[in-house]
C-alpha cells in the first residue's frame, strides 16, 4: 500500500480509536473496575509495535500491505503464508462488521425519529435487511472507482466524522450520568442468579468477549509501518513514529477508559454492544452521530477492501497473462467526469461478487458484538504481537535463551492466552444468538 492510501488507513485509525463508542462501553460493561484491563491491553499493544518500529528504514513505497515489506523478517515460510492469510482474513471479516455496523446505524436513526414523533413508547423496532442491502449496492459502485489514493477528501472526511460520533457518544454518556444523579451497575458488575441476574456461564462469556472487542478497537499494528512510510524525515521515520505511536496509543486509551467507564456509569449492565443506541434525545444529535458512523464505514468499508482487491488481482494477471477478461480495457465515459473511466471485466464481475458475498455473510451474522470480538480474538495474537515480535527477534538477532528472549516469548503466550480466551467467548455468543435470531433478518 503506499503513501496515500496509508493516510486512508491513518484515518480509519481514528475511527477505532472512537470505536469505544460502539465496543468499549459493551466491552468494559461487565465489569466496572475496569481501568486496569484497559490499560494492559494498552500495553500489550504497545510494546510490539514499538519493537517493529527500529527495523523500519526507507523502502520502494510499492503497494504492499502491512508486514509485507518484513516478511522476509520470518523465519519460516509457512509463517510468511499464515501472516498473508491472517492479514486478508482479518480485511475480509472487517467489512463484514462495517456492513453490519453501518445497517445498525441506519437503523438508529429511523427508530430515533420515530420514537421522537411517534412518542417513546411507539413499537419503533426495525429490520435492517433492507439497509444491508443498501449499503452493500453503493458499496459495489464505490468498488469500481479508481484507487483511493486519488480521493484525498476520504481522509478528510472520515476524520471529521470519527470526532463527530465519538464525542457526542462521550457527551451524551456524561449528561446521562450526571442526570442520573448516581453511578448504575455495581462494583463486581452483573450479579449471579436472582432477579435481573444471569448465569455464571453468560457473565464468562461477556467476559471473554469484552476482552476481543478491546482487542478489535486496538488493533492498529496492520497500520503502522504503512502510516511511517508517509512521515519524512528527518528527523529518523522510527524516532518519529516512536513518538506518535507513545502519545497516539495513549490518548486512546485515555478515550477507551473515559468512555467505557462513563458509559457503564451511565447504563450499568444494560450498557448496549453499540451504545448510540442507547439514546433517543436529543433525537437530532443522535441522528447526527449515527450519520456520522454511517457516512465514515462507507469510505472505511474500501479503505480495507482495495488492499484484498489488488492482491488478487494482481495474482490473476500474472495467472493469466492472455486472457482478455483481466487485461482487457473497457471505458465508460460518465457526465461531468474529465476521461473516461477504465475498467476489466474482472475487475466489475469478480469486485462485485466480492461485495455480494460480504453482504450475505452480514445477512447470516447479525452479531454486532459477537463478530467484532471475534476478529479482535483472530488479529490480535498474531498481527499485533507475534509477529512483530517474531521479527523483531530474527532481525535484532536475540540470543536464544537470554533474559529479553524469555520476556518475549512471554508475552507471546500471555497474548495468546487473550486471543484464546476472547475467541471462545465470541463463538459461545455466536452460538447462543444462532438459537434466537432468523438468518437474513436483521432486528434493531
Amino acid at each position: 500500500m503506499d503513501g496515500d492510501d496509508a493516510r486512508h488507513h491513518g484515518r480509519d485509525r481514528v475511527r477505532r480509536a472512537g470505536a469505544a463508542v460502539e465496543r468499549g462501553a459493551d466491552g468494559v460493561g461487565p465489569r466496572p473496575h475496569c481501568p486496569h484491563r484497559l490499560c494492559l491491553h494498552h500495553l500489550l499493544h504497545r510494546l510490539p509495535p514499538l519493537r517493529l518500529l527500529p527495523l523500519a528504514g526507507p523502502r520502494p513505497r510499492q503497494a504492499q500491505l502491512h508486514l509485507h515489506g518484513r516478511r522476509p523478517l520470518l523465519p519460516r515460510p509457512r509463517e510468511v503464508v499464515v501472516c498473508g492469510i491472517t492479514q486478508y482474513t482479518i480485511l475480509c471479516g472487517a467489512v463484514v462488521g462495517y456492513t453490519i455496523t453501518a445497517a445498525t446505524g441506519i437503523m438508529s436513526v429511523v427508530r430515533s425519529n420515530c420514537r421522537h414523533y411517534k412518542g417513546h413508547g411507539a413499537d419503533c423496532s426495525q429490520e435492517g435487511t433492507m439497509y444491508l442491502v443498501m449499503f452493500g449496492v453503493i458499496e459495489v459502485v464505490l468498488s469500481q472507482l479508481p484507487s483511493l489514493e486519488k480521493v484525498t477528501f476520504v481522509s478528510i472526511v472520515a476524520a471529521v466524522m470519527s470526532f463527530t460520533y465519538s464525542f457526542v457518544a462521550l457527551f451524551l454518556s456524561a449528561a446521562k450520568f450526571a442526570s442520573n444523579h448516581k453511578a448504575s451497575g455495581t462494583i463486581f458488575g452483573s450479579h449471579i442468579g436472582g432477579p435481573g441476574g444471569v448465569s455464571a456461564a453468560t457473565r464468562t462469556w461477556s467476559f471473554l468477549q469484552a476482552l476481543g472487542n478491546i482487542a478489535f478497537a486496538y488493533t492498529y499494528a496492520m497500520l503502522l509501518i504503512e502510516i511511517q512510510d508517509t512521515v519524512k524525515a528527518p528527523p529518523s521515520e522510527n524516532v518519529t513514529m516512536k513518538r506518535a505511536s507513545m502519545y497516539g496509543i495513549g490518548v486512546t486509551t485515555a478515550f477507551y477508559v473515559s468512555l467505557g467507564c462513563i458509559g457503564y456509569a451511565a447504563f450499568g449492565n444494560a450498557a448496549p454492544g453499540n451504545i448510540l443506541t442507547g439514546f433517543d434525545e436529543p433525537f437530532w444529535l443522535v441522528d447526527l452521530a449515527n450519520i456520522a458512523v454511517v457516512i465514515h464505514l462507507v469510505g472505511a468499508y474500501q479503505v480495507y477492501v482495495q488492499p484484498v482487491f489488488a492482491c488478487y488481482e494482481k495474482k490473476l494477471r500474472a495467472r493469466y497473462p492472455d486472457a482478455a477478461f483481466f487485461h482487457r480495457e473497457l471505458a465508460l465515459r460518465l457526465p461531468g467526469r474529465r476521461g473516461a473511466l477504465r475498467f476489466t471485466m474482472a475487475k466489475l464481475v469478480l469486485r462485485t461478487a466480492f461485495v455480494v458475498a460480504t453482504t450475505v455473510v452480514s445477512l447470516m451474522l447479525p452479531f454486532f458484538n459477537a463478530i467484532l470480538g471475534l476478529l479482535g480474538a483472530a488479529a490480535f495474537f498474531p498481527l499485533t504481537v507475534y509477529f512483530p515480535v517474531t521479527m523483531y527477534i530474527t532481525q535484532a538477532k536475540v540470543p536464544r535463551g537470554s533474559g529479553k528472549w524469555v520476556a518475549l516469548q512471554a508475552l507471546n503466550v500471555g497474548a495468546l492466552v487473550v486471543s484464546l480466551l476472547a475467541a471462545v467467548g465470541s463463538v459461545a455468543d455466536i452460538v447462543q444468538r444462532l438459537g434466537h435470531v432468523t438468518m437474513f433478518k436483521t432486528q434493531l
